[in-house]
C-alpha cells in the first residue's frame, strides 16, 4: 500500500508540473513579487524528486530524468505559441529542487 500511495504521489505531481510548467502565458499568473517563480520552480522539482524517490524510481533514472525535464522544460516554453519565456535561471532553480527533493527523501529514508 506504501509503494502505491508513493506511485500515485508522483503521478499527482508530475501531472501538476504539466499545467505549471506548459499553460500558456495568459493562464499564468502574475503580480508575484520578484524570484517568486524561481522558488515555484525549485519547490516543484523538489517535489518530483521527493515523491519519485518515495515511488522508488531509481536514481539513475530520476535524477538524469528530470534534469532532462527540466531543460526540455524550457526550450518548450520558449515556443512562441505558448507566449511564455525560458531562462537558464529557471533550469538552475530546477536542478536544485532535484538535488534538495533526492537528497531530503533520502534522508527521511534512513
Amino acid at each position: 500500500m506504501v509503494g502505491r500511495f508513493w506511485s500515485i504521489a508522483f503521478g499527482v505531481v508530475v501531472v501538476i508540473s504539466l499545467f505549471i510548467l506548459f499553460l500558456p502565458n495568459d493562464d499564468v499568473p502574475s503580480g508575484f513579487p520578484p524570484g517568486t517563480d524561481k522558488v515555484v520552480h525549485c519547490a516543484l522539482f523538489a517535489a518530483l524528486a521527493f515523491t519519485g524517490r518515495g515511488a522508488a524510481v531509481r536514481s539513475a533514472w530520476l535524477l538524469p530524468g528530470l534534469t532532462g525535464y527540466a531543460v526540455v522544460s524550457e526550450i518548450v516554453q520558449s515556443v512562441p505559441l505558448l507566449g511564455r519565456s525560458s531562462s537558464p535561471a529557471d533550469v538552475l532553480a530546477d536542478v536544485l529542487g532535484v538535488v534538495v527533493g533526492w537528497l531530503l527523501a533520502r534522508r527521511l529514508a534512513r
